[in-house]
């Protein structure tokens, strides 16, 4: 029940435009560790090279460690603000704002790659590289009867109903499946998905239909699984989506490396937000949805002014790409993961104040952001053009 394929010895992992340097290559060796080979400085190494960051980036408020592989999902809890997190590892985890652990972490039974949380913070879904889901109390850090059994791949995405009555998962068996939470029982036969591998699906605010990504379109369903239409625009795969609060717009992230805004009524592209140089793996709206935020594999988190449609602020910076974003239920703070194993939380506000009040300063943050590319020696975009390697580096 895994789609963990490893690769054979010897063999190139990277494909053409995943890395920034086209000296470099990746590899395997023969004891399964990735290597990295420069052709230009004719050097072999075994550890990924370290990113070389522009004088005065905005450094985080507060780092959070404790995960010992990269981080796949993050969710807030809104009566607390506490902050959930999903490894490779295997655990699922709890933190205070300052980094301090909630509790002991939970066994996931393998990598998790997906979690979402009841409405009223009560319960936790998760799901796994073992196809399964699992339910857990958060009060009580346990999980709640036995694991949920349909999907044959690594379940990639969750969503709960915003009636709390069902929730939906997303899967690398090219399916969509919705489940009773107080049975683990599935309310439906599987929705086979036209775009092949489920990376994301979102319910509508208003609960009658919910989205879902992949690749291919935009799929739009009605809440008891019927196709309602097809979104296209994207040029690879779609990784991530969100609504608008009204529910009259779709937000999507892709491996195109954009960030999309359609209009929900008849698919219509209404805007293309251009920045990053990797796929973006995830997005959240701040609570006014004055901004957007983007998390992607070119190793930073970006900030949208959703009026002018331009970023804004200093990219915040991670060592390695970033898999997930979410924003605090005050709508100050910005949490941030992925590979490099840490939780960033950067203040929304010290973010804005470097763009407040100066003409030129998207062209410097333009500039500053092209030069940390160039200064990469080595940058890894895990596009899904690999789909069953997980880095391991």
């Amino acid at each position: 029940m895994t789609s963990l394929n490893r690769p054979l010895p010897g063999v190139r992992l990277d494909g053409p435009g995943q890395l920034v340097d086209p000296e470099c290559e990746w590899h395997i060796s023969p004891f399964g560790r990735s290597y990295f080979v420069n052709h230009k400085t004719r050097t072999t190494s075994w550890n990924k090279p370290k990113l070389e960051r522009p004088a005065g980036s905005l450094t985080p408020e507060c780092i959070i460690e404790g995960h010992s592989r990269f981080i796949w999902s993050l969710a807030y809890l809104k009566a607390s603000s506490n902050l959930m997190s999903a490894s490779s590892d295997g655990s699922i985890r709890q933190w205070k704002r300052d980094g301090e652990p909630v509790g002991k972490s939970w066994d996931g039974g393998g990598a998790v790659e997906s979690i979402a949380v009841h409405v009223d913070d009560t319960t936790v879904v998760s799901g796994s590289l073992d196809g399964r889901l699992r339910l857990w109390n958060i009060k009580e850090g346990s999980i709640i009867g036995d694991p949920w059994e349909g999907h044959n791949a690594t379940v990639k995405c969750l969503d709960w109903s915003r009636d709390a009555l069902e929730i939906a998962s997303g899967s690398e068996d090219g399916t969509i499946r919705r489940w009773n939470p107080d049975t683990g029982r599935q309310i439906a036969p599987p929705i086979k998905a036209s775009h092949g591998w489920v990376m994301a699906v979102k319910y509508s605010p208003q609960g009658d239909k919910f989205i879902s990504g992949g690749n291919g379109p935009i799929c739009v369903w009605s809440r008891d699984g019927k196709l309602l239409k097809e979104i296209k625009g994207h040029d690879n795969f779609v990784m991530s989506l969100c609504w608008s609060k009204d529910g009259a717009h779709i937000f999507s992230g892709s491996a195109d490396d954009t960030i999309r805004k359609w209009r929900a009524i008849d698919g219509k592209e209404l805007v293309v937000l251009r920045g990053h140089t990797g796929a973006v793996r995830s997005l959240c709206l701040t609570p006014k949805e004055r901004y957007i935020v983007s998390a992607s594999y070119d190793c930073s988190v970006r900030i949208w002014d959703l009026k002018t449609n331009q970023a804004v602020g200093d990219p915040l910076l991670h060592d390695d790409g970033v898999f997930a974003v979410a924003m605090s239920p005050d709508g100050k703070c910005i949490a941030s993961a992925g590979l490099d194993k840490n939780i960033c939380i950067w203040s929304l506000e010290a973010a804005l104040e470097r763009h407040q009040g100066a003409d030129g300063g998207n062209a410097k943050l333009k500039a500053s952001h092209l030069s940390f590319s160039f200064k990469v020696t080595l940058h890894l975009h895990f596009r899904p053009m690999l789909p069953d390697v997980h880095p391991s580096v």
